[in-house]
């Protein structure tokens, strides 16, 4: 029994292992304090140019909202479009089919930031 119980507890230690790499992984993409609200505000406004991005995400600066929308373009989530043939050119950036494979994290992750919110108000703990 006791040598059954060992590669259990060894198969759990794999699987809490690979859990653990898998989140890192994840979190490493789209951790930080703007990158979820920026691809949230593209999900919803669909196309969108840098001052509206920036208007629409209070606090953030513009050389901040900049290298996040490189990082973001990189690893996927967001296109940035440039329309030549305007005069101004027209940048805008989209949000990708790619960016909304996270759109069940991101309800989960709202649904439950506002249970929080009110257990800490109630003093729930």
């Amino acid at each position: 029994m006791e040598n059954q119980d060992q590669i259990c507890k060894n198969a759990c230690k794999v699987t809490c292992s690979e859990n653990l790499a898998a989140v890192e992984d994840a979190l490493y993409v789209i951790s930080g304090k703007w990158k979820l609200k920026i691809i949230i505000v593209l999900q919803e406004m669909g196309n969108i140019r840098f001052n509206e991005l920036q208007r629409l995400i209070p606090g953030i600066s513009a050389r901040v909202l900049s290298n996040e929308l490189k990082d973001l373009e990189l690893n996927g989530f967001v296109k940035r479009v440039v329309h030549a043939e305007q005069t101004p050119v027209v940048v805008e950036y989209i949000s990708t089919d790619y960016s909304r494979t996270l759109k069940s994290v991101i309800i989960s992750l709202s649904e439950w930031g506002k249970t929080h919110k009110r257990n800490i108000r109630e003093d729930a703990f």
